[in-house]
């Protein structure tokens, strides 16, 4: 394999000396970028998109040709795998993603497969492959998957949702097969994401993005240990390397703890918890990503350089801080404020690695 020629990410994640703090964005191959819009109305949809290994390719690495970003991410979507086990996955024009065949039933949940991310997922591992050939060692690539319980609730309420209404009855009433149905995505997440390492991921990401939805038992019992689960199955080394695994739960900063001990590598913050906090309760025991406001980009380029450099002071000296924000980016963002953030970040934290 070539060699890695910017390797800051990986080693700010196993807490390794670096010359200064890695950013990378989540949804940083999105609409906007006008390159991308472009790309997207070329694959006709957003699915066609991420079925076409090429295309995903494509935008995977636009954003890397404008920024100085320290990692690409697979451009992808987390509902492959309810689509691959046969649930009809569709985008209303407004309204995301819905499914044509939502679960409703036990039988529903028995019929499920695993997908074979080979097979089902074949466009998804092809699309790791293209992309880590054409980043041609410049910086890591990061594989991804929701979590068993955000996909859960995608798969049960045939949808988006605010109350997740469907999911918690399941979980309240029928917990024996909310179990069933969380086994068998753990399942399929585990193999799905040890493929794409397999086909060059090098470092992996869990979207828990409704975690932060369950009270403390329910997000212990029905989300966090199926995370554990699947992290301690993971491929955690290829190529003579370490991969490295990031679990983020959205609104989960209470439980960073319980997170830090499913022996993942790094945990990704929201905006709601201050990065100086979550170190202190973690101390060195992972590495932190995050955690700015993705609202403070619609802002002054002079407010964003100082809101970085207040989340860079926070997180303070020494390595095990990878500099993102605390969610994906909005689509009606000014890339130059992209570009500010990205080079703000570089050259303010060099102090913090002396």
């Amino acid at each position: 394999m070539t060699e890695l020629k910017n390797d800051r990410f990986l080693r700010a994640l196993l807490k390794q000396p670096i010359d200064r703090t890695p950013i990378w964005i989540m949804r940083q191959a999105g609409r906007y970028l006008p390159e991308y819009r472009e790309t997207r109305a070329k694959a006709g949809d957003f699915m066609s998109l991420c079925m076409n290994p090429d295309l995903a390719c494509e935008v995977t690495l636009q954003p890397l040709k404008r920024f100085d970003l320290d990692a690409a991410i697979l451009f992808s979507d987390i509902l492959t795998i309810p689509d691959a086990m046969g649930l009809g996955l569709y985008f209303e024009e407004g309204e995301g993603p819905r499914f044509k065949n939502p679960i409703r039933t036990a039988a529903d949940i028995k019929n499920l497969p695993v997908p074979d991310p080979e097979g089902e997922l074949r466009y998804v591992m092809d699309a790791v492959r293209t992309i880590r050939r054409e980043l041609d060692g410049s910086v890591p690539l990061i594989g991804f998957s929701g979590s068993p319980w955000t996909l859960a609730t995608y798969m049960i309420e045939g949808g988006s949702s605010k109350t997740f209404s469907k999911s918690k009855t399941m979980l309240f009433d029928q917990p024996a097969l909310a179990h069933q149905l969380l086994e068998k995505i753990a399942q399929s997440v585990t193999s799905y994401l040890n493929a794409q390492v397999a086909a060059g991921a090098q470092a992996l990401m869990i979207f828990d993005t409704w975690g932060g939805n369950l009270n403390p038992e329910m997000y212990k019992i029905f989300s966090l240990d199926y995370m554990h689960k699947i992290v301690s199955n993971l491929t955690r080394e290829a190529d003579g390397r370490q991969v490295p695994v990031i679990l983020f739960t959205k609104g989960g900063g209470q439980w960073l703890n319980q997170m830090a001990d499913t022996g993942c590598d790094g945990l990704g913050l929201d905006w709601t918890m201050s990065i100086a906090e979550a170190r202190k309760q973690v101390g060195d025991r992972v590495a932190l990503q995050g955690n700015m406001d993705p609202n403070t980009l619609y802002a002054s380029p002079e407010t964003i350089r100082n809101e970085a450099a207040k989340i860079l002071k926070d997180f303070g000296q020494g390595s095990g801080h990878v500099f993102n924000l605390g969610h994906g980016i909005t689509p009606d963002i000014n890339p130059e404020h992209v570009k500010v953030l990205v080079d703000s970040v570089h050259e303010l934290s060099e102090q913090y690695h002396k």
